[in-house]
């Protein structure tokens, strides 16, 4: 499926395609964290009605419902609105100094200044894990932050 991805200059991200009726569904990413659901006939995303709104946390819980596989797509395509930010991945390994232990004893994010926003673990996606959360070999942290911060992220987690 075709998605069309606009970025929208201090707004977000929109992301629409076309259901099989034909209605143009639509996703409206804010810079906010929040998101609007609309969908709209023809061509012209102005005419979009506004099905829902929805807070992250309410979005985090509808993408785990639904499976969020590429999470990681989407936070990198947010990051494309603030130079200098970017997004990356993480693989924890089992000799790393991290498999088993929680998310926040890595102090990755007062030690790097990079933000830990989401955990992929085989199909599952733990969205904005805590401190508390036990990183386990094989899971891939997906990192926002500076090109640095990143790579100090991964020397942390893979030591």
């Amino acid at each position: 499926m075709d998605v069309n991805e606009v970025l929208l200059p201090g707004v977000g991200m929109r992301y629409e395609f076309a259901n099989r009726e034909g209605d143009r569904m639509c996703v409206v990413a804010r810079r906010s964290g929040d998101f609007e659901l609309m969908v709209y006939e023809g061509a012209d995303p102005d005419e979009a009605r506004v099905m829902c709104r929805l807070t992250g946390e309410e979005a985090d819980t509808l993408a785990e419902i639904l499976g969020a596989p590429r999470i990681a797509e989407r936070f990198a395509d947010l990051t494309k609105e603030v130079p200098g930010l970017g997004a990356g991945q993480v693989e924890v390994r089992a000799a790393g100094p991290f498999a088993g232990r929680p998310l926040g004893e890595t102090r990755a994010r007062t030690r790097t200044g990079a933000s830990i926003v989401a955990v992929v673990r085989g199909e599952d996606v733990i969205p904005s894990p805590g401190p508390g959360e036990l990183l386990r070999a094989g899971d891939v942290l997906v990192v926002i932050g500076t090109r640095d911060g990143i790579s100090a992220v991964e020397q942390i987690i893979q030591g």
